[in-house]
């Protein structure tokens, strides 16, 4: 994968920008996205420079989980082939609340590119037309990154009409459920036999909440524990998020997990959305407590809810007050942040 890494001065303050291909966000920011080629064969990688440029004249921070000027752990491009969605194949992972060391500092006038291989992140192996948007949270309540379209052709190795990267939900389970058969099962990569001891806790704190907020979802009345996190209750976001709850509490109870031990970032966990159902546990993870906010417990509802045979959710914000800001100012993203599942089941402090 080919991306320039910059180094930036860290601020303190939330930057609240909208992206565009060539349009000034809220703040003075402009945000470009050109694909190096317009037209690609099937040996060719797919590759964009981003740019942010600040306009204004003041200084703007710059959320660093949320540009392509470090490592991509986040689905930050919103792709789509002949109209349909196409699949992220790259590491979503948990982290904490952000503070002032998690921001880039856009000077005034200063402009920064990094380029991007979207096709070692996304599966761009199928020939037709793709559509490529910077679209993403930024990691607090209102503030979703977004650029205009920018187009690509593609004659990939997969020819076109091939519906491998969109498949339903109902096709990757049946399949998740063929290629993983096993059910129920627990193991282990690089773990210690003390961190088995507490994955194998946590898997139980879990599977508990998942069953907690399942049950919670089939009672059919939403109360306060569902609206701090989901917001206004409406029909249809209820149906979505019990779906969810039901699909975790059945992944923790019948599928075959693996847990990870041998990531040294910082931050909780991170998972392979398309790879389930293993987790990799992070060094934030092991001073967690085990039930609770930011829980052991929590952090595997929060990674098991992003697999797209399970949930599919996103990170549009992290940290409780972030999560409850989102249910308030946007419910829709709510019930596709994962945090929101995770806070809705450790239910910390508890709601009814």
């Amino acid at each position: 994968m080919s991306r320039n890494l910059l180094k930036m001065a860290v601020g303190a303050a939330v930057l609240a920008m909208s992206m565009s291909t060539q349009a000034a966000g809220t703040n003075g920011v402009v945000v470009s996205v050109a694909p190096e080629k317009t037209s690609l064969g099937k040996t060719d990688d797919v590759v964009v420079k981003v740019t942010f440029t600040n306009t204004s004249g003041s200084p703007q921070y710059v959320l660093k989980s949320r540009t392509p000027f470090e490592e991509i752990e986040a689905p930050l491009f919103e792709i789509t082939r002949d109209g349909q969605p196409v699949r992220y194949l790259g590491a979503i992972a948990k982290r904490g609340a952000p503070t002032a060391a998690d921001y880039f500092l856009l000077k005034p006038g200063a402009s920064y590119t990094a380029k991007v291989e979207l096709s070692a992140l996304y599966d761009m192996a199928t020939t037709g037309d793709y559509v490529i948007r910077y679209r993403i949270g930024n990691g607090k309540a209102g503030e979703e990154l977004k650029s205009q379209a920018a187009s690509v052709w593609i004659d990939g190795v997969r020819p076109r009409g091939s519906r491998e990267e969109t498949k339903s939900l109902a096709e990757m389970q049946a399949q998740a459920g063929t290629v993983r058969a096993a059910g129920g099962a627990l193991s282990f990569n690089k773990c210690t036999a003390s961190q088995q001891a507490d994955i194998t806790n946590a898997v139980s704190s879990a599977l508990a909440m998942a069953t907690d907020g399942d049950a919670y979802m089939a009672k059919g009345t939403m109360g306060p524990r569902y609206t701090k996190w989901f917001g206004a209750v409406d029909s249809g976001r209820v149906a979505t998020v019990k779906s969810h709850f039901a699909a975790i509490k059945d992944a923790f109870a019948t599928k075959p997990i693996t847990v990870d031990c041998g990531c040294k970032k910082t931050y909780y966990a991170y998972v392979y959305p398309t790879q389930p159902y293993t987790i990799h546990v992070c060094k934030a993870f092991w001073s967690a407590p085990m039930t609770g906010t930011d829980s052991k417990g929590g952090t595997l509802v929060h990674e098991m809810s992003h697999f797209n045979v399970v949930a599919g959710t996103d990170d549009w914000v992290y940290g409780q007050s972030g999560a409850a800001s989102l249910a308030v100012s946007n419910p829709a993203q709510a019930i596709d942040n994962a945090d929101s599942h995770e806070y809705f089941g450790e239910n910390t402090p508890a709601l009814q």
